[in-house]
């Protein structure tokens, strides 16, 4: 591989890039991502959290480089650089606020960014750049979402899309810079440069064990001080719903293009909202950090996935949000109910073994043995499972009227969680 200059980022200082991912990083779809933030309205509460998908998506191609050359696998030159253009291109689908409109998107068009990823390298000027270089661009865009499924080394999909993924490397320890939150201090490098690979799948090493419960630590605390912040999801409601508003006026699911989509950044969509008469009055809030209110919460954790399915589910939702306004004698639109669910160690990969297990490779005897990860941590059995946060929000003026109702029909929550009103 021939590097042409380099990158400096905050993370992992000089980042080399070739002539490949020069051209690549100069198109539309990429320069598009420095106009998508990577955490919306977390700057309302960490005022440092405004960088991009751009700088993520060089920090995940870096991170996918380095564990591609470390594994015990030999690859090929080409085979790395597939790799890093995969983790250069794996956000190239995000829409304007990133996951935020993505719940427009699911809802709208049952489509994700990862869906997206591959139509926008496959039809625009992405697919000419990467074939004239000598590489498949099919490849690319289909490594990119973690599903080219390559018979020979299908753990290659892994080292973009799995429990312990460069991806995830990648934004725990960016997001937790920028905001300041101090919970993505893992040592990635130990992962990195201890992983293994057992047969078909990408495995940790039980040498990194430590580290590997850290990691998982890091993601859940994450996801509850930045990710699912309240005040951070209280701005996402208002968001969606001014999108869901102006949707069928300026035509925010209905491109007829990959052009029309890629015209689709932070900038053009909040200035679009802005000018539309109903969606504009939210937006004078948002610019105004006049947000809902908190006036319920309750976290807990489940082990299991159906329970979590139907906190999750949209009609279940709407009839509790309708017995709140109800009882609480406010209008319906005044309520919205926030039932974000995450497990906490996901893992896709090729073998039969539970989802929410992580491989772990242990050494016995002069043997490797394949291992799930709660077998080896109490850490990580006691973490195992999914962990569910209800909040209830409403305007100001309603918010004990609100919470009494909500205590009633959801139960009151610990003292713990009360005092963080």
């Amino acid at each position: 591989m021939k590097y042409w200059s380099f990158i400096k980022d905050p993370l992992y200082g000089y980042i080399h890039i070739t002539e490949l991912e020069r051209d690549v990083i100069d198109t539309l779809a990429l320069q598009r991502l420095r106009r998508i933030k990577q955490l919306v309205f977390a700057d309302y509460v960490y005022p440092g959290a405004n960088h991009t998908r751009f700088e993520h998506s060089v920090g995940v191609m870096h991170l996918a480089g380095l564990l591609a050359r470390s594994l015990p696998e030999e690859f090929s030159e080409e085979e790395i650089q597939e790799v890093r253009l995969a983790g250069l291109l794996h956000d190239v689908g995000h829409g304007p606020f990133s996951h935020t409109f993505e719940q427009l998107l699911m809802r709208r068009l049952g489509k994700t960014h990862e869906d997206l990823a591959p139509w926008i390298i496959l039809n625009t000027e992405l697919k000419d750049i990467i074939e004239s270089y000598g590489y498949s661009a099919e490849r690319v865009a289909k490594l990119a979402v973690g599903r080219l499924r390559d018979e020979k080394k299908p753990y290659l999909d892994q080292i973009i899309q799995s429990a312990v993924d460069v991806d995830k490397m990648d934004f725990i320890m960016r997001d937790s810079y920028h905001t300041g939150a101090e919970y993505g201090k893992v040592d990635i490098y130990r992962l990195i440069y201890t992983m293994e690979i057992y047969g078909d799948t990408l495995a940790v090493s039980a040498t990194a064990l430590p580290t590997l419960e850290a990691f998982v630590i890091a993601r859940i605390e994450s996801f509850r001080a930045i990710y699912y912040h309240k005040t951070a999801r209280a701005g996402q409601i208002l968001l969606v719903r001014a999108m869901e508003l102006a949707d069928d006026d300026i035509g925010l699911t209905s491109f007829r293009d990959v052009h029309d989509y890629l015209k689709l950044d932070d900038y053009y969509v909040w200035t679009m909202l802005r000018n539309h008469e109903e969606a504009g009055r939210i937006m004078a809030d948002l610019e105004r950090r006049k947000l809902l209110k908190c006036a319920y919460e309750r976290i807990f954790h489940v082990h299991d996935e159906a329970v979590s399915s139907l906190l999750t589910n949209d009609s279940v939702r709407k009839r509790v949000e309708e017995e709140i306004a109800r009882r609480a004698g406010v209008k319906e639109e005044e309520i919205a109910i926030d039932v974000p669910s995450l497990p906490s160690i996901p893992y896709f990969h090729t073998m039969k073994m539970d989802p929410m297990e992580i491989p772990v490779v242990e050494e016995r005897a002069g043997q490797k043995v394949l291992r799930k990860a709660a077998e080896l941590s109490k850490v990580i059995e006691v973490l195992k499972g999914f962990m569910n946060i209800i909040r209830v929000y409403t305007v100001e003026e309603h918010k004990d009227m609100v919470r009494q109702a909500a205590e009633e029909i959801l139960g009151k929550p610990p003292e713990t969680i009360r005092v963080s009103y």
